[in-house]
């Protein structure tokens, strides 16, 4: 049904723009609008597979009610002057090429993924079995079987490379009858190391006697065991900086030491800094400093590194540099260890940073017996000093090296894996390879287009809600997003559902953001001049000091005002800033009757909200900017039509972020998260040009280098192979209220658009 009645009047949906679907979808949740013809309530369909169209809420034979409509569409559109075809409807006597509208402007039904190989499945021959319960193809028995010498396995999605490492290591202690004391098996999580002891222990016929003796960790935990050997009084953890609140207490007084306002920092993303440059940096490195933020931050991981020696603490990162130093500088405690370990084998290979690259490369020598494997098309975490030019290189820094590839994927449908590998085999800097899978499935990756990122995630949860009815479980769900603010439309929609979910701190947490709580205190303010937590907030972006608050609340007392009123009699600020003051505070009373997004975005370039961001390098993190905070709070204002409303939607998000996750139901993960995971179904989020690939990727691309753009499609490769049996791939026609652009990624998929069609 195309017809229905709201607020006593007949509506139609062809009369809303595309935008406006939301606030019917929304008014309909609310049972505020009905059938015309029985007065029933009804709900809007917005949903991947069908045009927006209204239905009964109840279950029932509403044939009548659905005739009477179409012929009450039909009979307005006769007098209109339109003709209907089929779902559309067309302007008489006008050819269709003569309107040119913007396609955001309607409803497009999804496009398959156009896969260009068929599926045709080799018949895996399987070698006589070296362990009965664990069966391997002739690729993975060759890589566990492998002579003693440099071996990369380049192990892609779903192949089995768990098991594949698994299997060398006990293939090493049963059939080589190498100690699994001298055996030394690395990876990136403690999760990892202990399902591959459990497998061990369980599946190929070793005790866990044997098994517990294998010499098994992550990065840290092998580092820190070699340094509390070597000198237990140093790196006693006593001294370990464990969490981020103790980095932040640093990074606060390093601030203090340069007069900047922690208030008005973004400490976590100097945090992140910080231990990027541990990481991609051998000791003594000179650090490349490309612009004003990070010469700042640079300046704070001194004064961070001097706290630190004098206190005799080390953080999680300087284990790694310490042990490449206790190397360097003593060669007999290195040819210990070299001794000690007749084997090395290393898991995620294509995650590793320098400075723990360069301590394998000692410990493995001279023997080389070391054991790789990885997938240099996974290779996602440039941010923390990773690079995939390692595993790329891996026949340059061991020449009497062997690569085995693993091609068969067991866990995706042909056309997701041939749909990923098109996509990811157009970057440059890569093994050649090509993915096989061992399933086939006739449903192909599905490209939806939803307006924004709100009807995005009512598109998405809809899909989940019909899946669920037929028998699907919440937890068979994932949903990928770029960033944690991309996340933020699909978390509030499922919190406002039935459906159980789980999602991280990062996107829970959106309205907590420093630079949204900061311009919410405007929208505070304009109603409650009082509200003395939205003026501590404010204090930073009018360039006051926290120690004003309390000046306030006592002039607020002897001045008989409110607090903002009180702003323009301090006393003790600079004449330029008071006649700034002056000039914003008669602006919050008219805040008050505007709709939210008029009065953030007056905020933003009346009240000087835009130039503190600007002048205090609030833009200077590559991937989460201040401005783009401000572009997503106005997404999530806009469905609101008074101040009042939106606060209370945000008070009760705020209120959901204490709730603490259980792990269980749909998942909502940045795709980083999401590497190796799998799920039923999955559903990117934002596959446009800003998001994947990010704009940083664009912007240093645009200057000749490709190397974040490459990173980047990688990226959208790890997500769609999460995917076992759907993927759903959304390409948004708008993105932070400007028109998006489908991904550039996404153009070796596409289909042949059909002919457009108005309606």
């Amino acid at each position: 049904m195309k017809c229905a009645r709201l607020n006593n009047r007949d509506i139609h949906i062809h009369t809303y723009s595309r935008e406006h679907l939301q606030f019917l979808f929304d008014e309909a949740r609310k049972d505020r609008i009905t059938c015309k013809f029985c007065g029933s309530p009804l709900r809007l369909k917005l949903t991947i597979h069908e045009a927006p169209h209204f239905f009964h809420r109840e279950n029932g034979d509403f044939s009548e009610c659905e005739a009477a409509c179409l012929k009450d569409e039909t009979d307005q559109t006769k007098e209109a002057g339109y003709t209907e075809s089929g779902v559309f409807r067309l302007p008489k006597g006008k050819a269709i090429t003569e309107e040119k509208q913007s396609p955001a402007a309607f409803w497009e039904a999804p496009r398959e993924a156009s896969v260009h190989t068929h599926f045709a499945p080799e018949t895996e021959a399987l070698p006589e079995a070296i362990f009965p319960n664990v069966p391997l193809n002739e690729k993975q028995l060759e890589a566990v079987s492998a002579p003693e010498a440099p071996l990369l396995v380049l192990a892609g999605a779903g192949s089995g490379k768990t098991r594949v490492l698994t299997a060398r290591a006990a293939y090493m202690i049963s059939q080589l009858d190498i100690p699994p004391s001298a055996i030394l098996l690395v990876t990136f999580t403690t999760k990892a190391v202990k399902e591959m002891k459990e497998r061990m222990a369980s599946q190929y016929g070793l005790s866990e006697r044997i098994v517990s003796r294998l010499v098994t960790g992550t990065f840290h935990s092998l580092f820190y065991k070699i340094l509390c050997h070597h000198d237990p009084v140093k790196w006693n953890g006593e001294h370990l900086l464990k969490w981020e609140w103790q980095k932040e207490q640093y990074i606060k007084m390093a601030l203090a030491e340069e007069g900047l306002d922690e208030k008005d920092f973004p400490i976590d993303q100097a945090i992140q800094q910080i231990g990027y440059w541990k990481n991609a940096y051998l000791p003594g490195e000179h650090i490349p400093l490309e612009d004003e933020w990070e010469k700042r931050v640079h300046r704070l991981y001194r004064h961070y590194e001097q706290q630190k020696r004098e206190r005799r603490q080390f953080d999680f990162d300087d284990m790694a540099s310490a042990c490449y130093e206790l190397f360097q500088e003593r060669p007999d405690v290195l040819k210990r260890y070299q001794e000690r370990f007749h084997a090395v084998l290393i898991d995620e290979f294509q995650d590793i940073n320098p400075v723990q690259n360069a301590i394998i490369k000692l410990l493995a020598s001279p023997e080389d017996n070391l054991t790789c494997v990885g997938d240099d098309d996974q290779s996602i975490y440039a941010f923390r000093g990773s690079s995939p030019s390692f595993i790329l290189d891996f026949e340059k820094d061991y020449p009497n090296a062997k690569t085995i590839h693993l091609t068969t994927n067991y866990r995706s449908s042909h056309s997701i894996v041939a749909s990923a590998d098109a996509v990811v085999k157009k970057n440059k800097k890569r093994w050649p390879k090509m993915l096989k899978a061992v399933n086939d499935d006739l449903k192909k990756p599905l490209l939806f287009y939803p307006y924004d990122e709100e009807e995005e995630a009512i598109m998405v949860v809809s899909d989940i809600q019909e899946k669920i009815e037929m028998g699907a479980k919440p937890d068979d769900f994932a949903v990928l997003y770029r960033t944690n603010s991309s996340g933020r439309a699909i978390f509030e929609r499922l919190h406002q559902s039935a459906i159980p979910y789980t999602a991280e701190q990062g996107v829970r947490t959106f309205y907590s953001r420093r630079i949204v709580r900061q311009m919410l205190s405007f929208l505070y303010l304009s109603q409650n001049q009082d509200d003395a937590e939205a003026v501590k907030q404010i204090l930073p972006a009018l360039f006051l000091k926290q120690s004003a608050l309390n000046t306030l609340k006592a002039l607020s007392i002897t001045e008989d005002c409110t607090m903002v009123g009180a702003l323009e009699k301090l006393t003790d600020i600079k004449p330029f800033q008071l006649e700034k003051i002056k000039k914003i505070v008669p602006f919050f009373a008219g805040l008050k009757t505007m709709k939210p997004v008029e009065a953030i975005t007056f905020a933003e370039e009346k009240m000087g909200f835009s130039d503190y961001l600007k002048k205090r390098g609030n833009e200077g993190n590559k991937l989460e900017k201040g401005s783009d905070d401000l572009r997503d709070l106005k997404t999530a204002a806009k469905k609101f039509k008074t101040i009042p409303d939106f606060l209370e939607h945000v008070d009760h998000m705020r209120a959901a972020e204490k709730n603490k996750p259980d792990g269980r139901g749909v998942q909502l993960l940045t795709i980083h998260r999401a590497k190796g995971l799998e799920f039923n179904t999955v559903y990117i989020l934002g596959a446009a040009d800003g998001s994947i690939p990010h704009d940083f990727a664009l912007e240093t691309a645009r200057k000749g280098d490709e190397t974040a753009l490459e990173e980047e499609r990688r990226l959208l490769y790890v997500a769609m192979t999460r995917a076992e049996q759907h993927l759903y791939i959304s390409v948004p026609s708008v993105r932070r209220n400007r028109t998006a652009y489908r991904s550039r990624f996404l153009q070796p998929i596409l289909r042949p658009k059909p002919e457009v069609q108005l309606r």
